[in-house]
């Protein structure tokens, strides 16, 4: 494989040619009338105009991607995550146009892709299911009847969605019907496939995934773990590697269920099966995404294993050069997405002109991004800009590396997500690992904000005093978020 098409834009298409540069494989841009002057764009080998800015026009536009990819002798596409990443239809076209499509196949993309087929798949290798129905359920008296066996509250979800869409919560049976029909016209809307199934609503639930990487010789190794459980709007914010909660136990049972869904739809390259893990530690597939993830670098600081090359190898026909037992966290890593809205204002997207930006400097940061001063943050497209990632020997050390790289990064011209971050870092629940899904919803209020501001300075003053002290140990009290400690590195 010479040279790669990078189906996407901004920081993944930058990551992606990062690693293509270091492989020796050249790389081709690809880019709309609103990213002419994105880094992706000035990174590539070569960058060819797709369209206008809306995503529909250009980077969704899959006969003039292949178009560019056979009038360039392109070798493989790289599609990244979001767009064309998982649209079955596109890989099929890529194929066969003889270009190696750098991912799974379209039959597993395709099953994986709809949660009712993907759940009937694995049930039949023992992976646990929530409490539910498994099929597209369309008569109200159905829906009615699962609800009334499996308890409210109950989740009514698109069997084609994600992001939150397509989904409704219902804590009475008179609600039902309603949250049904809003529902399954969400999903019609959003996915043209108005399927819905009702499951048992999971109370207190942590978001688990376990990362996959699958050769083409039935080899499947599941690397270790992400708690993606601090979300909004079902949505990540903030993930890690590995969780604070799994034992190793359970750790081992969740990577072999893992490693059984992939066996389901005969898997291979990169994937992430994602679970739901209740209070009691019981854990239910939720689904599986067939790419790579946004958080995949706290995976890739924990293993030392690059993922995108990982992808490529696998697609040359590789097989894999490691086995389960190869596989041992170093240390703990931390993500924090950089998103442009406000936080205080319901996470609300924004658009401006980023007039700073000084990323923290250390040798412990791993910043995945492709803005720069006077960058125009676009309307068209989703609103994260770059990737704070941080590592450290333990979840203590990382929590505080990320306090320090929160302080010493300095954005302005947009809101951003950063003090957000910084305010999960420093919260008792986050500090403890005893968090869920609704921890935005329990816990980030202006009010709360503004208690934990009042300490900032003196706290971020204290941590920077004892980067450059050895040997020397503080302890911080601070106004209603317990204590802190900290060493010298």
């Amino acid at each position: 494989m010479k040279k790669v098409l990078i189906a996407n834009r901004g920081e993944i298409a930058v990551r992606v040619i990062n690693t293509c540069r270091k492989m020796g494989i050249s790389t081709v841009a690809i880019y709309s009338e609103a990213d002419r002057d994105s880094r992706h764009v000035q990174m590539a080998d070569e960058a060819f105009f797709v369209g206008p800015a809306p995503s529909a026009d250009s980077y969704l536009q899959a006969d003039k991607i292949i178009q560019i990819c056979k009038e360039n002798n392109v070798d493989g596409v790289h599609p990244g995550y979001g767009f064309l990443s998982e649209n079955a239809k596109f890989v099929k076209s890529v194929t066969k146009a003889g270009i190696a499509f750098i991912g799974p196949s379209p039959e597993a993309i395709d099953l994986m892709g709809s949660k009712i087929d993907s759940k009937q798949a694995v049930a039949k290798y023992g992976v646990p299911l929530v409490p539910g129905i498994n099929h597209a359920v369309e008569e109200i008296s159905e829906a009615t009847s699962v609800a009334a066996e499996i308890g409210y509250p109950v989740l009514v979800k698109a069997s084609a969605g994600g992001g939150g869409k397509g989904m409704r919560m219902v804590e009475k049976p008179e609600d039902l019907e309603s949250q049904m029909r809003t529902a399954q016209s969400e999903a019609q809307s959003a996915f043209g496939d108005r399927s819905v199934f009702i499951e048992k609503f999971v109370t207190k639930p942590r978001h688990i995934e376990i990362q996959l990487i699958a050769d083409n010789y039935g080899n499947v190794v599941y690397l270790l773990e992400r708690e993606c459980s601090i979300q909004r709007r079902h949505q990540k914010l903030v993930e890690e590697a590995p969780s604070a909660v799994l034992t190793d136990a359970l750790r081992k049972e969740m990577g072999e269920a893992a490693v059984n869904v992939a066996k389901a739809c005969n898997y291979s390259g990169a994937g992430t099966v994602e679970f739901l893990l209740d209070a009691e530690h019981k854990f239910y597939f939720l689904e599986m995404n067939t790419r790579l993830q946004v958080e995949h670098p706290v995976t890739e600081l924990i293993t030392g294993l690059d993922l995108v090359a990982e992808q490529i190898k696998v697609t040359r026909g590789e097989k894999l050069s490691y086995t389960q037992e190869d596989i041992k966290a170093n240390g703990h890593a931390i993500e924090l997405r950089l998103t442009a809205e406000e936080p205080e204002n319901g996470f609300v997207p924004a658009i401006g002109t980023i007039e700073t930006y000084q990323p923290p400097q250390k040798d412990w940061v791993r910043l995945d991004d492709f803005v720069y001063e006077g960058y125009e943050i676009p309307i068209y497209y989703d609103n994260m800009f770059a990737k704070l990632i941080v590592w450290g020997e333990d979840r203590t050390q990382a929590i505080q590396r990320m306090i320090i790289a929160c302080n010493q990064f300095k954005i302005e011209g947009v809101p951003t997500t950063l003090d957000f971050g910084r305010f999960v870092m420093q919260h008792p629940k986050f500090v403890d690992g005893d968090f869920d899904t609704n921890f935005i919803a329990q816990y980030y209020t202006p009010e709360a904000r503004a208690e934990q501001d009042a300490e900032i300075n003196k706290a971020a003053a204290l941590f920077t005093y004892l980067e450059f002290n050895e040997h020397k140990e503080v302890t911080v009290a601070q106004n209603g978020t317990g204590a802190w400690r900290k060493r010298a590195q």
